[in-house]
């Protein structure tokens, strides 16, 4: 049983780490596109 409660908190840290990460580099990818059509524009 406390082994099955570990394995289900691990994978449920696992996913929320992984979520982070792609939002972050996904803003980061957002900023920059916003930052390369402002240089257009000028």
């Amino acid at each position: 049983m406390l082994k099955k409660m570990i394995a289900v908190a691990v994978l449920g840290a696992s996913v929320v780490v992984l979520t982070g990460c792609n939002t972050v580099k996904g803003l980061g990818r957002d900023i920059e596109s916003v930052g390369e059509a402002g240089d257009r524009a000028i």
